[in-house]
Order: C-alpha cells, then structure tokens, then sequence
C-alpha cells in the first residue's frame, strides 16, 4: 500500500532512503534547506555534493517548504546530524502544530547530544508534542548509502516499544535488496549507532598508521565489549550488541572507506590535523562529536571504555595517537569477560 511520506534531510542518507521508498512505490517529498540542491535534485534528478555520478527516481520530489513536505504525510523520516536535529525538530513541530497532524516518526540519526548525553528518540520526543507522534521508530544497520544506491544486499533494523510501529516500518522499506528486521531495544539500537562511530575513527587511524588486520580486529572486538557496557549501564539488552545495530553497523563502518568516520581516522593515522580533516570532510564526521559526548558519560556512569578514553585524549587533548595506542597496549592485564 501507497504512502505518503516526508523526509528531512537530503544528505547521502537521507536522499537514498527517500529513493528507496520512492522505488517502494510511495509518494515522497525529501527536504532540504537548501534550494539549488533542492533544485538539481527535482530537475536533473542529482545530489553530487553527497553522492557522485548517482542519479535518483524523477519520482522524487525534493521541497525547500517543509511544510509542503510533511502535510498530509502519514509518515516523516528524520535524517539529520545530531548536533542540528533540535533545530529541525523544533520548526517540525510548529509545522505540525499548524496542520494539526499527528505521524509516525522514524529516525536515522546516530549520534549522542552533547552536554545531555541524551539520545536522538529522547530529543525527538521532548521537542515534538506527542498530540503529533503516533511512534518514534529508530532504523539502523549496517548501510552505507553508496552500497544502498547500487540495490547492494542490505538488512537493517526497525527498533521501537511498540513493535506494531516497527512492523509499519519494517514494510514500508522492506525489497528485494534492503531488508528489515524489528526490534523493541530502542536503547540498544542507539547506543549501537552512535558508538560504532568512535571505534570506526580508531580503525581507520590504525590503518593510516599502517597497522594491519590483526590489529582492526582487536580494535573492532574489543571496541564493541565496551559499548556493550556503556549501553547495557543504560537500560539495553546485550543481545541486540550481537545484532545490526550492534556488530553489524560496527564492523561495516569501522571496515569502509565509504565510512567518513573511518576516512577521519584513517587522514588522523596519517599525521593530519583534526581541523583539517573535518574542514575538507565536506560532511559531518558524527563519531568526533560521540567521543567527547561517550567519554564524558562513561566517566559520569563509571565504566571502562579505554579505546573511547584514548580517541579523546587523542581528539580533544592533542595527545600522540602512537602514544595512546602504546598506553592501551600496556594497561593491566585483564580477563576478556571484564
């Protein structure tokens, strides 16, 4: 069944999941403030600023009104950077209000605000009233745009309390090449998302440094133990670390170099300086912005993260990154299991 769906935020991901539900047979408007994106993106059916020599359904329509986008939609699909999504879900909400319209909301969102620590769905359901949410639906998984693009194999999850809204979701995205499967741990599946991009930096840095598939294994494994802990402290069943949105998300994205936290990292091992790398990014790299936020929880919360730990000393202190990776080397021996 056909439905009519808004999407906010025309970067790499959110136009190719526009395009996906375009594809899916849905009637979508993709939003974006800025209008010669807006316009390359309706007339010649283009996005290369985010995604090269990719041409998109001229079924989607791309809107600079977001209350064009979002009236009458049954569903919205956020796709914004962390450190802007107040902004839009604050102008989302007043549009709402206006229309008196109440949505499904889904998010694609990986990050942790700074200074809150809070999670996306808890930022999204302070700032939209819930008169106008019927859910909020977190999707995540393991899915570089670049690949989705290309109808490469792709399985994501659909998390949410309610598991009938992520069943909505769930057939709402679902073909032959992007499948979803549900979830009810909204807090796992958050806490995968964003943390995944810390450990991705790392693994990108130790191959810029010219260390090799002994040690990106190490990284990844003993990367996902500790958000394994940080999340778990929080609330999140430790099965869904084991899922997509645990080592799922983490191994694709600490292994690509589709992966703008792995290319962050990667430039970093090479000797380059952070406001470099962030400046030619082009991009918003989420895991520089996570570490600071996870490092300062970990330490509220009390529990070890040593690779989250190092990558702040290393991005935030300035500290010799061959230095911390010695330090890590040398802490206590200790049991796996801890």
């Amino acid at each position: 069944m056909s439905e009519k769906i808004a999407v906010l935020g025309a970067g790499s991901w959110g136009s190719t999941l526009a395009n996906v539900l375009t594809l899916n047979g849905h009637s979508v408007k993709l939003w974006a403030r800025n209008q010669e994106q807006v316009d390359l993106l309706n007339k010649e059916h283009i996005n290369p600023k985010y995604m090269k020599d990719f041409v998109y359904s001229s079924d989607l329509v791309a809107t600079t009104d977001m209350k064009d986008a979002v009236e009458g939609a049954s569903v919205i699909l956020i796709v914004i950077p962390t450190k802007a999504l107040r902004f839009v879900t604050e102008q989302l909400n007043k549009v709402l209000d206006e229309l008196g319209q109440t949505s499904l909301l889904i998010h694609a969102t990986k990050g942790l605000e700074q200074n809150t620590y809070k999670r996306p769905s808890e930022m999204i359901a302070e700032d939209i009233d819930e008169a106008h949410r019927s859910g909020i639906v977190v999707l995540s998984g393991p899915s570089h745009a670049e690949s989705v693009s290309i109808k490469d194999m792709t399985a994501v999850t659909a998390a949410c309390e309610d598991t009938q809204k992520a069943k909505i979701v769930q057939k709402l995205f679902s073909n032959n090449y992007f499948r979803v499967y549900t979830n009810s741990d909204v807090i796992g599946a958050e806490f995968g998302a964003a943390l995944k991009n810390i450990i991705a930096i790392g693994a990108g840095a130790l191959q810029g440094l010219g260390y090799h598939d002994n040690a990106r294994a190490a990284l990844i494994t003993r990367g996902l133990a500790e958000i394994r802990r940080l999340g778990v402290a929080f609330g999140a069943n430790p099965m869904t670390f084991i899922g997509l949105s645990g080592v799922g998300d983490l191994v694709v994205t600490a292994t690509s170099k589709n992966s703008r936290n792995w290319r962050a990292g990667f430039q970093l091992g090479e000797g380059k300086k952070l406001d470099d790398v962030m400046q030619n990014m082009g991009m918003v790299i989420e895991g520089v912005y996570t570490t600071k936020a996870a490092y300062e929880l970990s330490r509220k919360r009390q529990v070890k993260m040593p690779i989250t730990e190092a990558l702040y000393e290393v991005l935030y202190e300035g500290k010799d990154i061959k230095d911390a990776i010695s330090q890590l080397m040398n802490r206590d021996l200790t049991s796996e299991n801890e």
